[in-house]
């Protein structure tokens, strides 16, 4: 007969809660532990990094800027009056020689006013003559009155001593002496008369031709400038060159100071580079550069620093001290390169995508066997465009990652494939 078994189903559930119990726990314990797991690092295709070693020794300091060629010599020709187009005589892009006509202009009133002025002076001119000639005649009619006066004084003074022979041998009264003496002194003042107005008469003459002449010559320098800018209506090239601009149209107008056209002597040209403010506190005139056309590096060095800086950066030009390479025209791009110091025995790398001068900034630094990379902070110093010295946390022969490894921020590890 069967026993009946108490109990039995109570320890059954004790143990199932017991079980579970202990599962949880084992669950709860391994989450526990893998929370606390490190997320595995990113691996990294070796081939798609820039990797550099570190290096001691002499480090060239250059600073960089984008830049365009410019000519040398440019002569902006503008218009001096308001008049209108009336002949275009050359292109934008024809060689031109200094006495080559670009274009003519006119203006009616300016040559109206020049032919007044000429006709003017001619008027002045003869007018000039027709005084001339009557104060000279002026002046004759007076000479022959001196000459008269002065004969009469002669025959006066001869009268006078006649007279007075006559009287010392009683021949005459004395009252002919007196006579005589009174002619004498009256054409002797009459002389004296005569001659002080011929004297009047030149310096008259004098100073009425010098007045004339100085209206003349006033009419004439009038006449001259307005002649002068009558000539500048033909615009001439000035220098030999390429004319680089020549927008105008055959009757347009032109108003004073308006560009008519632009020469320049494209054979002849210079870089005028925009250096960053930063850098280019270190720039002195006379510093070597090298300017890369895109067809060839070209040697030079810097003649002028802007004193002012727009948009943050500061215009450099740079003269060209080697032969243009093919190609080189006015207002094409280039890029400009200016050394400024040769470092000696520094400790340097090749500069990160992020790596500014004086800085602190975080590198990939690989290991030893290349399997992977450490992330380490690195205090940068001064900086070329290719170059820039290490000042601590790293060492020379330490190989790292120059190039962008930003989408690793969040890792500071990786593996190397």
């Amino acid at each position: 007969m069967d026993v009946k078994r108490e109990g039995v189903a109570r320890r059954k559930r004790i143990k199932a809660i017991v079980f579970i119990a202990l599962v949880l726990a084992g669950v709860a314990f391994a989450g526990w532990r893998i929370s606390l797991l490190k997320p595995a690092a990113p691996s990294v295709e070796l081939a798609t990094v820039w990797p550099d070693t570190v290096k001691r020794g002499a480090m060239l300091l250059e600073v960089r800027g984008l830049g365009t060629l410019i000519p040398e010599d440019i002569l902006w020709i503008q218009a001096q009056f308001d008049t209108q187009v009336s002949k275009i005589l050359t292109q934008s892009g024809d060689e031109v020689k200094p006495n080559t006509v670009l274009l003519v202009l006119s203006n009616p009133q300016m040559e109206a006013d020049a032919n007044d002025y000429e006709w003017q002076t001619k008027q002045a001119e003869a007018n000039y003559a027709d005084l001339k000639v009557r104060l000279q005649s002026q002046t004759f009619d007076q000479e022959a009155a001196v000459a008269s006066a002065a004969s009469d004084l002669k025959q006066a003074e001869i009268s006078k001593d006649r007279e007075e022979q006559l009287f010392k041998a009683n021949l005459e009264p004395e009252v002919n002496v007196k006579l005589a003496d009174a002619k004498w002194e009256q054409t002797q003042s009459k002389y004296k008369a005569e001659k002080q107005k011929l004297e009047i008469q030149k310096d008259s003459l004098t100073a009425q031709l010098t007045s004339q002449q100085v209206q003349i010559d006033k009419l004439r320098a009038t006449y001259l400038l307005k002649k002068k800018q009558v000539d500048e209506l033909t615009i001439r090239a000035g220098i030999p060159g390429r004319v680089q601009e020549m927008t105008l149209q055959v009757g347009q107008r032109a108003k004073p100071g308006d560009v008519l056209a632009k020469v320049a002597q494209p054979w002849k040209l210079m870089a005028r580079l925009q250096i960053a403010e930063t850098q280019a506190k270190d720039i002195m005139i006379g510093q070597h550069a090298s300017v890369d056309t895109r067809n060839g590096i070209v040697p030079g060095h810097v003649t002028r620093i802007d004193a002012s800086i727009v948009n943050g950066t500061r215009t450099v030009d740079c003269k060209l001290d080697g032969n243009l390479p093919p190609g080189a025209v006015p207002d094409l791009s280039v890029d400009g390169t200016v050394q400024i110091e040769n470092l000696a025995n520094v400790v340097y790398v090749g500069r990160p995508v992020f790596g500014q001068p004086s800085s602190t900034a975080s590198v990939f630094k690989i290991d030893a066997d290349g399997q992977g990379a450490e992330r380490v902070t690195v205090k940068f110093g001064r900086a070329s465009p290719n170059t820039i010295e290490v000042v601590d946390g790293l060492k020379v022969g330490d190989r790292v990652i120059l190039s962008d490894m930003s989408a690793q921020d969040q890792y500071s590890r990786i593996r190397l494939n």
